[in-house]
């Protein structure tokens, strides 16, 4: 393949590609981080909140990990003549928007979880077959670059809602008074409106690389499948990438707990936030020298490094309690985190099948909603321990993060991949 210049019609190719992601990663940011563990305390005993928060968010991730598959898999089957992939990312989003009240009226644990579940099936509806579009249109020595993209808008999209959230959210928590969970909900619903029109609009998609074969119900089910006998690269790829997901998601959904309870917050929600901001900073400087440099030195080394520099964070983070040398873990974190992000999603573009791109994608990402889903099965645990021992839980949890890490890393060693990957 020629070597393909990065200019400016190439940058602005990939932002129109990849600018989505930055309303849904805003999204479940915000959701995961504030949202849900305040709404949780409205109705989950004190010892038990992180037992109702991991069930509810394992019980969403899991039909996350279905729904993006099966939606790319059907998206790459299809024929519609405005494209493959855009009528799935309009019904999806048009979804979560129509979703989101049910966070804002839930009276009940109930409601609020029926809430979250639809919103993680119709966000994944979309996701699924979107993320196809970097693997189609880009040649496969720029697709770091691509992938850089993607991640910086990830991490500009979780930053950017996340602020403004954050003190909406805290007024709800010190008020009580439901219209700041509105505006919330209104926040990022409007972002996530904007963006999908945009998305519909700027992109042209690719023609069919070829027709497909059978439209037949059980074609399409056989289709479902991936072979992974065949690409057993790809195999190992998802366990690692799970491991990593799972130390990530792990602190993520927990962390204003910690605050609270370990650390002693007066302010949870804000604490949460300055230490999320750390990490997103770092992120932010990481992201896009990293998706160069896997183009150059390879998508398996920087992963790997990246595995291990994130579990060197969270150590720093269970062996201190002083809020300073929290934000160094956090920074450490975040350079990790960025770093990973941007080099082993390209990865995930050079091991995809061609013609399955969505479907090789959406199971990419179902790594990455199982590491997040199985991270939360630790809620009860942490409960458990916290019951043994004061704060007992949440060095379980830490020490748990640093495996996951370095297993995640540890697991990259088995992909055999051209010096290129």
């Amino acid at each position: 393949m020629n070597k393909v210049t990065f200019n400016k019609s190439r940058l602005w190719h990939y932002l129109k590609i990849t600018l989505l992601v930055f309303g849904i990663s805003g999204l479940w940011q915000s959701m995961h981080s504030l949202i849900l563990p305040l709404a949780v305390l409205n109705f989950a005993d004190e010892t038990q909140k992180n037992t109702f928060l991991g069930i509810m968010t394992f019980s969403g991730l899991v039909i996350a990990m279905l729904a993006q598959p099966i939606a790319g898999t059907i998206s790459d089957r299809s024929n519609f003549k405005c494209g493959r992939r855009k009528p799935f990312v309009f019904i999806g989003i048009m979804g979560v928007l129509l979703m989101m009240p049910m966070i804002g009226i839930a009276t009940s644990f109930t409601t609020l979880f029926i809430g979250y579940c639809l919103l993680q099936l119709f966000s994944n509806t979309a996701q699924g077959p979107y993320q196809a579009f970097i693997p189609e249109t880009v040649p496969l020595n720029e697709r770091g670059k691509a992938s850089g993209i993607k991640s910086l808008l990830e991490i500009l999209g979780g930053a950017a809602l996340l602020f403004p959230i954050s003190r909406l959210m805290d007024n709800y928590s010190q008020t009580g008074d439901g219209k700041w969970l509105w505006l919330s909900l209104a926040l990022l619903g409007g972002t996530l409106l904007v963006l999908m029109l945009f998305t519909i609009v700027a992109i042209k998609e690719p023609p069919l690389w070829k027709a497909p074969e059978n439209n037949a119900v059980p074609a399409r089910v056989k289709k479902l499948g991936i072979n992974i006998k065949s690409n057993k690269p790809f195999l190992w790829f998802l366990v690692s990438r799970m491991a990593v997901f799972m130390g990530l998601t792990t602190i993520q959904q927990f962390a204003l707990y910690f605050f609270r309870d370990v650390i002693g917050a007066s302010n949870p929600a804000r604490t949460t936030t300055m230490f999320l901001a750390i990490s997103i900073v770092f992120m932010l400087i990481a992201v896009v020298p990293a998706g160069h440099l896997s183009d150059s030195i390879g998508r398996k080394n920087i992963s790997i490094a990246a595995a291990f520099t994130g579990a060197s964070g969270v150590f720093i983070i269970l062996t201190n309690s002083s809020m300073i040398l929290l934000l160094a873990g956090a920074a450490i974190l975040g350079l990790a985190l960025g770093a990973f992000n941007s080099s082993n999603w390209a990865l995930a573009t050079d091991l995809v099948n061609k013609g399955e791109e969505a479907k090789y994608l959406g199971v990419a990402n179902m790594a990455t909603a199982g590491g997040g889903a199985l991270a939360r099965l630790i809620g009860p645990v942490i409960d458990f321990f916290n019951g043994v021992g004061t704060n007992l839980g949440y060095t379980v949890m830490l020490v748990a993060c640093i495996g996951y890490f370095l297993l995640g890393g540890l697991l990259l060693f088995k992909i055999k991949t051209p010096d290129s990957f």
